[in-house]
């Protein structure tokens, strides 16, 4: 019998279903990594940030990791991939979400809600404020995978034209245009909304610069929804004290948490969001929506699993 470890608890209305689902394996829950459940173990399912290199010591019959993220930079890649041990996580379980709150602050900034708020607990009625359209603007996707997909399909309800950056320059979904990551500077003078979704790797760290932000509107905003070592803080600091673009909106950061002392919390044309843009109650539900399908694939012996990862590339 297979024993799959998790390394957190799920609830009780979705723990059931997958015990009844999966009655010819062996299910170990706990709240944090216990190396003795690890060594027993050929699956662990974890949200990727307490597999440390030294566990690996002790997971001799571990054969898959499910990782209930989309990010595995915690992660001791170098080991587990000595080792050929397979990794799949969620990739795009946060589309719904993530897309949810990056039309969110975009409607906000446009409509001027923070304005709006601001007014009304000073109980002041004042329209001294301009707001603006997103219909008919630009959206520059740099990362457009799931759920710059999702993002770009919404904003084309928005009459937005979209433009996608990737490394290979292929046609991504929702885009009417896609260029290689190459041609980034090219792209960017065009852009009204500029969506950072780059996983962190070594190719994406710092890879904007402050050339980058000379090149985009001066009513540009920017938009980091994939990982905070793209830019990096001082850089972003820079722009945004010198007034480059419009606004900026970070949902991640080089620090996290952020700490207090960061220069970012006394600028006004940041909005700063604790890295929890991907939050839903049925986060858990959705990453169990991938793992049985992989589990019913792996216990019939196949191993070509649903976000199957290349673990020293970072996806």
């Amino acid at each position: 019998m297979v024993t799959i470890y998790f390394t957190f608890e799920p609830r009780e209305d979705l723990k059931q279903p997958l015990l009844a689902e999966f009655p010819q394996a062996d299910f170990l829950f706990d709240t944090k990594l216990d190396v003795e459940k690890l060594a027993q173990s050929e699956i662990l399912v974890t949200y990727g940030e307490d597999l440390k290199e030294e566990h690996l010591q002790h997971a001799d019959k571990l054969e898959w990791i499910f990782v209930a993220s989309a990010g595995i930079e915690k992660m001791p890649a170098e080991a587990i991939a000595k080792r050929n041990i397979l990794v799949s996580n969620v990739r795009g379980i946060h589309k719904k979400p993530m897309t949810e709150s990056i039309l969110a602050h975009i409607l906000s900034l446009k409509r001027v809600l923070p304005f709006i708020y601001e007014q009304q607990q000073k109980k002041e009625w004042n329209k001294k404020a301009r707001p603006t359209e997103l219909n008919g603007s630009t959206a520059l996707i740099i990362g457009p995978g799931a759920i710059g997909g999702e993002v770009g399909r919404i904003l084309q309800a928005f009459d937005v034209h979209t433009i996608g950056c990737n490394r290979s320059g292929k046609e991504a979904p929702y885009m009417n245009e896609t260029y290689k990551l190459d041609d980034l500077k090219e792209q960017l003078p065009k852009a009204d909304i500029i969506l950072s979704m780059l996983p962190s790797t070594k190719e994406t760290k710092h890879m904007l610069t402050r050339e980058h932000f000379e090149l985009m509107k001066s009513s540009a905003i920017f938009m980091n929804f994939g990982r905070g070592d793209l830019v990096e803080t001082d850089t972003l600091v820079g722009v945004l004290q010198d007034k480059l673009i419009g606004h900026a909106v970070l949902d991640v950061y080089e620090i996290e948490p952020l700490p207090a002392d960061s220069l970012l919390w006394d600028l006004n044309n940041v909005t700063l969001s604790p890295h929890f843009s991907s939050h839903s109650s049925r986060y858990l539900e959705r990453s169990l929506d991938i793992f049985k399908p992989s589990l019913k694939k792996w216990l019939n012996g196949e191993r070509d699993l649903e976000n199957k990862m290349d673990i020293l590339r970072g996806y």
